[in-house]
């Protein structure tokens, strides 16, 4: 089944672009990471799929339904968590927990107190006295407290200490394994390479690859590490060159016979040919818009 699906969604906000002809396919069960900085179009495909604005063309499926015409049934089985979580300053910390229960219409007492207590959460505080890590940890129970069927998580992590994060994850591979499905759009690369099992990268506004995690890292690049020169050689297809003493680093993508020619002659000690992980494997998508 697929639990989210877009074909040629598109968005714009006057004559700025927000998303053109963006196609997600994201199966049951899957853990998608949705990957691209700031600005790339990431929060406005997300509120398209939670019906919070509508597209100015293509279509979105999110559970099987349309996200325009039945908006408040897929809300009912989604945790959202926005990048940004603003409450009610006043309220305390478990009057949101309670106020966000009742509006998915159900008693979510024990599991937000179970969820509290794994993130250290004092729901005695008023929000306006929560550091900007402990908001986090509000809108993260909130999202996930009513057990839903689907988890879209739009950078989920950031403003959270290092053992918080361990713990959030440590959460929702719970949940996965239960059977929920997860998005999670984030630009920290190492979160998308060690959790999720398939992926997106956008673009300005455009998805330039889609696949799974795995196949992303086994590309045609290779990160080549030379071992007894300074200086990296000069060939068609190298990519960047990260140097080092007596040992030029570089992505390289292209001939390998013709980079073996190149290196001919040089006081090559060694040589090491490895797989990038997904970060270079990103920014060689990001920089080239694909392979």
């Amino acid at each position: 089944m697929k639990v989210i699906e877009t074909r040629k969604l598109t968005k714009y906000y006057g004559k700025n672009k927000g998303i053109i002809d963006v196609d997600l396919s994201i199966n049951e069960g899957d853990i998608y990471g949705f990957i691209g900085p700031n600005g790339a179009g990431k929060s406005t495909t997300i509120r398209i799929l939670l019906g919070l604005i509508s597209p100015d063309s293509g279509e979105a499926m999110v559970l099987g339904k349309d996200c325009r015409k039945y908006k408040n049934e897929i809300l009912a089985d989604i945790g959202y968590m926005p990048s940004e979580a603003m409450f009610y300053s006043k309220m305390r910390v478990h009057e949101i927990l309670k106020f966000s229960a009742k509006l998915q219409k159900k008693d979510c007492t024990l599991e937000a107190q179970k969820l509290c207590e794994r993130l250290l959460l004092d729901t005695k505080k008023k929000v306006e006295d929560l550091s900007l890590g402990n908001r986090k940890k509000v809108s993260i129970v909130c999202a996930l407290q009513h057990k839903p069927k689907l988890y879209i998580l739009d950078e989920p992590t950031s403003g959270l200490d290092p053992l918080i994060q361990k713990e959030f994850f440590s959460i929702l591979m719970e949940r996965h394994r239960e059977g929920a499905t997860i998005l999670i759009s984030s630009h920290v690369l190492s979160e998308i390479q060690r959790y999720c099992n398939s992926a997106a990268i956008i673009r300005d506004g455009k998805v330039i690859v889609s696949d799974s995690v795995e196949m992303m890292s086994k590309s045609s690049i290779r990160r080549i590490t030379l071992h007894g020169v300074s200086i990296a050689p000069s060939i068609e297809g190298v990519l960047d060159v990260l140097n080092q003493e007596n040992m030029p680093s570089f992505l390289f993508h292209g001939d390998m016979q013709k980079l073996i020619s190149a290196l001919h002659g040089l006081p090559i000690s060694d040589m090491t040919v490895s797989e990038p992980d997904i970060e270079e494997t990103f920014m060689h998508f990001y920089a080239k818009g694909g392979l």
